[in-house]
C-alpha cells in the first residue's frame, strides 16, 4: 500500500476527508470536495485496482489490519465509506468475499473511527428490503431477499452500533458511464434491444448523490436517511432516456426475469425521501435532473 502524502488542499487547521472507495461515487465525492473546497480542505481517497484521479491509496478493504492503520494515521474528521461489493449475483455466488467488503471492512472502520473520533458516513441500499410493497421509509424493518442485501444490511449496523455515524440508503445509482441509464443508450445507440426488469426503484446520478451527502456531513446528520430519486419502473426509465436522446423507445422490452440472473431480486424497492428532502435545499430526486446529469457529462 502506498504511503499516504499530502492529498489535496492541504493546510494548517483544514478539515480532512478520507474517502473509501474510489468509484462512481467516491470519486464524484472526491471531485466535489476538491471543487468546494478552495484550500480549505484536505482530501484522501483508497481505491482497489485503478485510480480515477491519480493521488489516491491504494488499498483492499478486505486487509484490515491496513485498513484500520490507515485511518489511525490520517486521524479524518470524516470518513465516508463508498465501497461495496454491488454485483448482486457475484455476491450471491461469493457470499464470504461479500461478508467481508461490504460488513466486515465497515466493522473494522468503525473501530477506527472511534479511535481518532471521525464522524462515520457508510452509504448502504435499498436492497435491505424484500420489494413487497416499495416506498420504504427509513424505521421500516428491513428483510433482504438476497445475499448482497443482506450482507449490506450487516454493514449498516455496524455503522450504526457507532453512534456519531450516518447511513445513507440509495437505490440505483448511475454515472456517465456506469448504471442503468448509461447502459440504456449504449444499447440503443447500436440499435439493440433493451430488457428492462419489471421492478420499481428508485434511480440517482452519483453527481447528486455526492452533492447530497456532502451536505448531510456539513449538517452532521446521524441515524438513517435516504436519498434517492423518484420511484420509477426500469421500463419507464429506459423509455425516458430513449425519448430524451432522440433513440427509439420501442426497442425497450419489459422482461419479468433476466437470463443468467443468480439472486433474486426486489420488486418494488422504491424508498421514500420526505426526510431528506426536508433537509435538502435542492432537487437531488426528480428523474428529469437526474437524467440531466448524466448527458451534461
Amino acid at each position: 500500500m502506498a504511503h499516504p502524502e499530502g492529498g489535496a488542499g492541504e493546510g494548517a487547521g483544514a478539515l480532512r476527508y478520507l474517502i473509501i472507495g474510489a468509484g462512481q461515487l467516491g470519486s464524484e465525492l472526491v471531485r466535489q470536495l476538491k471543487a468546494d473546497g478552495a484550500g480549505g480542505l484536505e482530501v484522501f481517497y483508497t481505491y482497489h485496482t485503478r485510480d480515477p484521479l491519480g493521488f489516491g491509496v491504494r488499498l483492499d478493504v478486505t486487509a484490515f489490519d491496513l485498513l484500520e492503520d490507515l485511518i489511525i494515521r490520517l486521524s479524518p474528521d470524516v470518513v465516508i465509506n463508498a465501497v461495496a461489493m454491488t454485483d448482486v449475483d457475484a455476491c450471491e455466488v461469493d457470499r464470504a468475499l461479500a461478508l467481508k467488503v461490504n460488513a466486515e471492512a465497515v466493522r473494522h472502520m468503525v473501530r477506527a473511527a472511534r479511535v481518532t473520533g471521525s464522524y462515520f458516513v457508510h452509504v448502504s441500499t435499498d436492497y435491505v428490503f424484500d420489494g413487497e410493497r416499495g416506498m420504504y421509509r427509513e424505521e421500516d424493518e428491513p428483510n433482504p431477499i438476497n445475499y448482497y442485501g443482506l450482507s449490506k444490511l450487516l454493514g449498516e449496523a455496524y455503522a450504526l452500533s457507532y453512534d456519531d455515524s450516518l447511513v445513507v440508503r440509495t437505490s440505483g445509482v448511475f454515472s456517465d458511464d456506469r448504471g442503468f441509464p448509461s447502459y440504456v443508450l449504449r444499447q440503443l445507440r447500436q440499435g439493440a434491444e433493451v430488457k428492462a426488469f419489471a421492478g420499481y426503484y428508485s434511480p440517482i446520478s452519483a453527481r447528486l448523490l455526492a452533492k447530497a451527502i456532502l451536505r448531510l456531513v456539513e449538517l452532521r446528520r446521524s441515524g438513517v436517511i435516504h436519498v434517492a430519486g423518484e420511484r420509477v419502473s426500469r421500463y419507464a426509465l429506459a423509455v425516458e432516456v430513449a425519448k430524451a436522446n432522440g433513440l427509439d423507445p420501442s426497442l425497450v422490452r419489459e422482461v419479468e426475469s433476466v437470463s443468467g440472473w443468480v439472486a433474486r431480486r426486489p420488486k418494488d424497492s422504491s424508498l421514500d425521501i420526505s426526510r431528506a428532502k426536508a433537509i435538502l435545499g435542492f432537487d437531488f430526486y426528480s428523474l428529469g435532473e437526474n437524467l440531466r446529469q448524466v448527458k451534461a457529462g
